[in-house]
């Protein structure tokens, strides 16, 4: 009998299996929970805040709306200045919710800015801020609400508040 052509030639040996790949979603949030903190944190400090705030207040007070982008924000009014607030912690948001660490660092390192701006274009000095945690440290989010007076929510037409 001759060969048939079409027969089809041995197969090769199967290779081991690979193990089934990760979907990248898992991948991704194994990254953010598995990886260790590798910040370089010399130096740093809430004390660079105050710092900041003393810059912004400089910028504010010599009104370089030319050289300095605090100037020029405050300039433009305090409903620009809010706004800004605003949309540095949409950023900031989204990128947490999206597990972007570097990402969330760095728009959380913005809105921080543009908080401290808001302050003072508003008048307030940190100290005032860190005086509040300070009433507040050791109390229930659940309880201090539940302390703020009632004519607020008369008010506000709503019980719906934060």
């Amino acid at each position: 009998m001759a060969k048939d052509s079409k027969t089809k030639p041995k197969a090769a040996p199967k290779a081991k299996a690979k193990p089934a790949k990760k979907p990248a979603a898992l991948k991704r949030a194994e990254s953010r929970v598995l990886r260790p903190l590798e910040v370089n944190t010399a130096g740093a400090g809430p004390d660079v805040l105050d710092r900041l705030w003393q810059t912004v207040e400089s910028r504010r007070v010599a009104g370089d709306v030319a050289g300095s982008h605090s100037a020029r924000l405050m300039a433009r009014g305090t409903a620009k200045v809010a706004q800004k607030l605003g949309e540095e912690a949409v950023e900031c948001v989204i990128e947490a919710t999206l597990g972007h660490h570097e990402a969330t660092v760095a728009e959380s390192a913005d809105l921080l800015y543009h908080l401290v701006v808001v302050w003072v274009n508003a008048g307030i000095q940190p100290a005032e801020v860190w005086a509040e945690l300070m009433r507040r440290e050791g109390i229930s989010g659940i309880a201090e609400k539940a302390a703020r007076p009632k004519g607020i929510f008369r008010v506000a037409r709503t019980t719906k508040l934060p």
